[in-house]
């Protein structure tokens, strides 16, 4: 079962970002399957979707960004090579982890030297976020610079989409920052964290759920969104 944090209720301060991200890996899991690689892993929190992949394999990369305590890695790798013998998996999945990858151009080759012709990987990627995991996050990318850069090392794109809209995205960063700055700042003379979760319990409902109203009858815009979503296949 995935997570509450990665497939989270209305009520939750990020539900735009995160329930999105859940509907659109929901989508393209099935087209993964094997020996997969979760490049990135963390708590791979989207393990339980890819139900047809036969082995599931957990990387990351002890960085200084976030705490691995109560992670569900499987192996380390030292940021630059993948620690597998070449064409070991028949897929990849990676979700919001290459910008934290400094050196992307050069670990996008190690990501197809483990991937066995035909096979494919699933990318999620950050558009429209916050400096997050701070000092380790290095870059925003757009569809056509990750194109250029999966072309250019052996990768053919199968599938662009993307999470989210110009609307949804400005309302998603809205409740963001209401709920981790604004709320804080007003209600700073409380000394009870208790009367702020409160705050939060219907300032952040209420604002969702007016959205969730409206939002049908808006015009919408792809140019500015939450994140772009790739699939794409080893051809060389």
């Amino acid at each position: 079962m995935v997570p509450v944090n990665f497939n989270p209720p209305i009520a939750h301060p990020l539900y735009y970002i995160r329930k999105g991200l859940y509907r659109k890996i929901s989508l393209y899991a099935p087209q993964l399957s094997g020996d997969l690689l979760d490049f990135g892993c963390g708590e791979k929190p989207y393990q339980s979707l890819f139900t047809g992949v036969n082995t599931y394999t957990g990387l990351d990369y002890d960085s200084e960004g976030h705490s691995h305590t109560n992670e569900s890695i499987d192996v380390y790798y030292d940021g630059v090579t993948i620690p597998f013998e070449a064409a070991h998996f028949d897929s990849i999945f990676t979700s919001e982890v290459f910008e934290h990858v400094f050196t992307l151009p050069n670990i996008l080759p190690e990501l197809n030297r483990v991937l066995k012709i035909g096979g494919k990987i699933l990318i999620t990627c950050p558009f429209a976020w916050e400096e997050h995991e701070a000092p380790i996050d290095f870059a925003r990318y757009t569809q056509f610079a990750l194109k250029d850069m999966l072309e250019k090392n052996g990768f053919k794109v199968v599938v662009t989409d993307k999470n989210g809209h110009f609307l949804s995205a400005l309302h998603q960063l809205f409740v963001l920052y209401i709920n981790d700055h604004w709320i804080d700042r007003v209600f700073f003379f409380s000394r009870f964290n208790f009367f702020k979760k409160i705050i939060r319990q219907i300032v952040v409902p209420s604002m969702n759920i007016l959205f969730s109203i409206v939002e049908p009858i808006l015009p919408k815009s792809d140019h500015f969104y939450l994140n772009t979503i790739i699939v794409a296949q080893k051809c060389s």
